[in-house]
């Protein structure tokens, strides 16, 4: 299917709010080498494929908590 055969039409028009709350994506991830406990490590690798993914995932909400916990303290 090429994409000028895809029909639009019967997709809602996104207002104000839609966009307000829509997740920016942060770009391309970065290949880094990190330190991490055993046993942190094995308790991510344990639930199998995509652990590194999950384990991001849990940085992002720890950083997501810090940022929200510094603008209250600043306000």
């Amino acid at each position: 299917m090429r994409d000028e055969d895809i029909d639009f039409s019967d997709i809602p028009k996104q207002g104000a709010d839609f966009f307000k709350n829509a997740i920016l994506w942060p770009g391309p991830k970065k290949q880094i080498t990190l330190r991490i406990d055993p046993d942190v490590l094995s308790f991510f690798r344990k639930h199998g494929r995509g652990y590194q993914s999950t384990m991001n995932a849990v940085l992002r909400k720890y950083m997501e908590a810090r940022k929200a916990m510094a603008s209250a303290q600043a306000k």
